[in-house]
Order: structure tokens, then sequence, then C-alpha cells
């Protein structure tokens, strides 16, 4: 049986098709012109105005002083370490806090969750904080105090206590006649249930880890601990692309230098994009599994 569609909701799909078409373009467009800007030849690149749809010229020479920066590298791999041991601990702890919460048993169940919550909307401030990490637990100039500080969100907590309490009862019930403890309870069945919300609570973990520079700014003094993004905000306004171009003039570094920078955005880009595919199927159901009730 063909449903014949009425004017009206012919002309609103053509209408959402094409809104959808212009955020697609307004969204994709600024990587594909930093892709374009970075693989263009710098001395036509300086003073180019408007769209670029082409590379003026082409040249690899960008990518190959970015490369060539040891700073870059020693930032991919204290990026990496923060998003591995950060995201894990996360996870872990994450995990933990919203099983406690969901036992019944459990007596400082209310309490706690509201103590929890409370700090979604209230803080001790930077400058608290600040003194806390340095002074009293003595985590200054370690990736530790890029972890540490933010391991349970309360907002992902929230939403894996949702999912952990729709699971069945009647299934953790059975478990516990079997003679399981808590322990085995969340490993072995109340995880492997929550793939879908664990898989999304890993990429906000792992992007936010991945894009996060201001608490290693403020922590982080050894420069070879820079992670990727804090070595990014130094190309990019404070100029600091020296030890990229070598013995080049002056002259040619300011010309150098815009392709340097759009090439360093993508190389810290470009990464953390190839996890979306593998993610993708376990979004939105996990946002709905954990959101609704």
């Amino acid at each position: 049986m063909v449903i014949k569609k009425s004017i009206g909701r012919r002309c609103f799909e053509v209408m959402n098709v094409l809104f959808m078409l212009f955020m697609m373009v307004i969204t994709i467009y600024p990587f594909y012109y930093c892709i374009t800007c970075s693989l263009s030849d710098s001395t036509q690149l300086i003073g180019a105005r408007g769209l670029m749809l082409f590379p003026k010229g082409f040249s690899w020479a960008a990518y190959r002083a970015v490369i060539a920066n040891p700073n870059i590298f020693s930032g991919y791999r204290n990026t990496i370490l923060l998003v591995v041991v950060g995201t894990c601990l996360n996870l872990l702890f994450t995990s933990v806090a919203a099983f406690l919460l969901t036992r019944r048993g459990f007596a400082l169940r209310k309490p706690l969750a509201l103590f929890m919550i409370f700090t979604m909307y209230f803080s001790g401030g930077m400058i608290p904080g600040y003194l806390l990490i340095n002074n009293y637990l003595n985590l200054g100039d370690s990736l530790w105090a890029l972890i540490l500080p933010g391991l349970i969100s309360t907002y992902n907590m929230l939403i894996m206590r949702t999912n952990f309490e729709g699971i069945p009862t009647a299934i953790t019930e059975a478990a516990t006649i079997d003679g399981a403890n808590d322990i085995l309870i969340l490993f072995r069945i109340i995880l492997p249930l929550s793939i879908p919300t664990i898989a999304v609570m890993a990429l906000f973990y792992g992007v936010g880890h991945w894009n996060s520079w201001f608490n290693a700014m403020l922590y982080i003094e050894t420069r070879n601990k820079y992670p990727l993004q804090l070595i990014l905000r130094e190309i990019l306004l404070l100029n600091s692309m020296e030890s990229m171009m070598g013995d080049t003039s002056a002259s040619d570094k300011f010309i150098m230098g815009e392709s340097i920078k759009y090439a360093t955005i993508l190389v810290a880009t470009i990464p953390v994009l190839f996890v979306y595919p593998f993610i993708q199927k376990y979004f939105v159901k996990g946002i709905m599994i954990g959101a609704v009730k």
C-alpha cells in the first residue's frame, strides 16, 4: 500500500534536506579549508582571501616541517598516554560509582547521589583547585594532575546509572543466588550488558582528554610533558614554529608559518576523527539506553 504524501509533507522534506545540506557544508568546509591551505604553496597562500576550493600550488613542505618537529611526537606520546590511561580509569570509577548508586541495600545511596549532583552546579573554583593539586596533593608537573581531578563526570555517571537501573533485577538476583558477589555482578553481568553505553562514555572521556589543554597549561611545566593540544596552542597563538623551520630566514619563516599552522591543526585533529566511525553504531543507542528509563 502506497501512502500519498501531502504537499506540506513534501515541502517539509525538501526544506529539511536543503537545511541539512547547508549545515553539512558549513560544518565540513572549515576542515576542508585547512586541508587546502596546508597543501598550498606558502608563497601563494599569503594574502589569499575568500573561498578556496583547491590548493594554491601544491607542497608537502608544511607536513614535512610538522613531522620533523620533536615536540609534535612528544605531544602525541603524552596525549595518547593521557587518553588511554585516563579513559580507562574514568570508565572504571564511573562504572563503580554508578553501580554503587543502584544498590538498594547501600545506606548512603541517596545522600551520595545528591552530593555528586551538587558538584555539577558548584565547584571550588580555579584557584582552590590549583592550590589543592600543587600544594596538598603534590601532583604539579605530572600527567596525574590532568587525570585525577576529573576522574568521574557526574553527567556521565548519571547516564550510566540510569542504564544500570534498566537492567532487569531478576538477572542480578539470580547471580546472587548462585553465589556471585557485587564485583562479579558488575564485571561479569552488568558491564557486558551495557556495551553501547560504555562505548559512548569512552568516546566522551577520550575526546575530552584529547582536546584538553587548559589544565595542562596550569599544571604542566616541563616541556616534554606537554600534551598535543598545548603544543598546538603555542603554534597557533604564540607562533612558536622556529623549531620546525631550522635555519630558514625570518621572512621565509613568516611565509611558511601560515601553512604550518593549518598542517598542525590537521595532524592534531585527524586521529580522533577515525574513532567516530567505530563508535557511531553505539552512539544513539547508548545515549537512549542511558537517558530513558
